[in-house]
């Protein structure tokens, strides 16, 4: 099957998908009269930490399971796009050499945020009273919603949103467009002009990420409150993203990147990889540590929720897998060399990611543990092969690395390592 005939066929699952979300909506309308099919407890009945709510169990739509399905498949792939930027953004601040072969798979990764991240934004808003239970309560009657109505509104929440992926798709394009106009020209205007977007583009990053994720992701349970819940999210993001640019530059390295992608390039890789694995453990710890010390209900309840039933092995699992099992692996320096080791670490990685994203979605749904629906498997696998044939076609469009980058040949020869006892690389 060629390229193209892939890639009608994930454009009709797509369009088949949105149809069968649609329909849905129709055909439960009557069901749901506006409602949302899981309500979160009101902020005056949350509960302290180790005292459990007793709750009734209403069975989920299937509105509601394909919303919270799709919503968790999609932030998973929002996740790779933003810690894609991110990449480019450290590159240029910091003006690297070492990143530069592997740039293209970056900057084609993060331009999937317009127009496709932001169409496939659309069943999310489309379904948004079936996802998000604050949207149904009046902010007059809820504390914990009243508080924050400026941002948990449905204009902020709509338009905000547009507006940030708007912005990220931009950011994305501008930086893809400096560097081809570079393989162009050669002149040093468009690493200028690159380094200006990412000086000030970092802080903005960084707020308008907090904004999506607190909009999309935290305010399923809108009560919540954690200063560190957006770093969580990007620690998480990021940790994905540097797995799947790991497991595309090893793949490339044999094709369109052979001799630009040496193996220091492949070990520096896995050993950023490894650094961003305890990067994200401490902040979860962090996060958790810090709500348990303060004891606070608005708090706690978000954690107690998720140690109920199937939900406490959910997050043993994060726990140990997330961590411990990628830490340990990576741990010997010669295993960031080794396909053995790094080839079932990566696909291991994107597993754990999407279970974090199950454990920050699905108790909204499933507060008594975890439940695994066809939605789930097919939202997943769908949306990661649409955007991942969308990325090689992007990416087959152009050249495969920066043709003219200043530090290119940097690059290419810094990194050799000479044999003990002989001369360093001339340069």
């Amino acid at each position: 099957m060629n390229l193209t005939s892939f890639i009608k066929r994930c454009l009709v699952l797509l369009a088949c998908t949105g149809f069968l979300s649609l329909a849905l909506v129709k055909g439960h309308a009557a069901e749901a009269h506006g409602t949302p099919a899981v309500s979160a407890a009101p902020s005056h009945e949350v509960v302290a930490a180790g005292h459990e709510s007793e709750e009734p169990t209403v069975e989920p739509t299937l509105v509601a399971q394909f919303g919270y399905s799709y919503l968790t498949a999609y932030m998973f792939c929002l996740s790779l796009c933003l810690g894609a930027l991110f990449y480019l953004l450290i590159h240029h601040l910091f003006d690297a050499a070492w990143s530069v072969p592997m740039l293209r798979i970056a900057e084609n990764m993060a331009c999937l945020f317009y127009p496709w991240m932001l169409i496939l934004l659309l069943p999310i808003l489309l379904l948004q009273k079936s996802i998000y239970p604050w949207l149904s309560i009046d902010p007059d009657l809820d504390h914990a919603l009243h508080v924050k109505r400026i941002l948990f509104n449905p204009y902020s929440f709509n338009i905000l949103l547009a507006v940030i992926f708007l912005f990220w798709g931009w950011m994305a394009h501008s930086f893809r467009r400096y560097s081809l106009n570079q393989d162009k020209d050669g002149k040093a205007i468009w690493t200028q002009k690159a380094r200006f977007l990412a000086a000030w583009g970092i802080y903005a990053f960084a707020v308008t990420l907090t904004l999506a994720c607190f909009l999309l992701m935290k305010s399923l349970m809108h009560q919540f409150f954690s200063t560190m819940y957006g770093v969580y999210y990007f620690a998480g993001s990021f940790w994905v993203t540097l797995a799947t640019i790991y497991a595309i530059a090893r793949w490339l390295q044999t094709r369109e990147l052979k001799g630009i992608v040496s193996k220091r390039h492949i070990h520096d890789s896995g050993v950023l990889f490894f650094a961003f694995t305890v990067f994200y453990a401490y902040i979860h710890f962090s996060q958790y540590f810090l709500i348990w010390n303060a004891s606070i209900p608005e708090e706690t309840f978000w954690y107690v929720k998720r140690e109920q039933g199937s939900w406490w092995d959910v997050g043993l699992l994060i726990l140990f897998g997330h961590f411990f099992v990628p830490f340990l692996l990576l741990l010997r320096i010669d295993a960031k060399q080794s396909l053995l080791v790094m080839g079932p670490t990566v696909i291991w990685a994107w597993l754990m990611h999407y279970v974090d994203m199950t454990f920050n979605v699905m108790p909204v749904l499933y507060p008594q543990g975890l439940h695994v629906t066809l939605f789930d498997p097919l939202c997943w696998f769908g949306l990661s092969a649409f955007l991942a044939t969308l990325w090689w076609k992007n990416f087959r469009a152009h050249p495969a690395f920066p043709q003219r980058h200043p530090r290119l040949k940097e690059a290419l020869t810094h990194h050799d390592v000479p044999e003990p006892g002989a001369a360093p690389a001339s340069h």
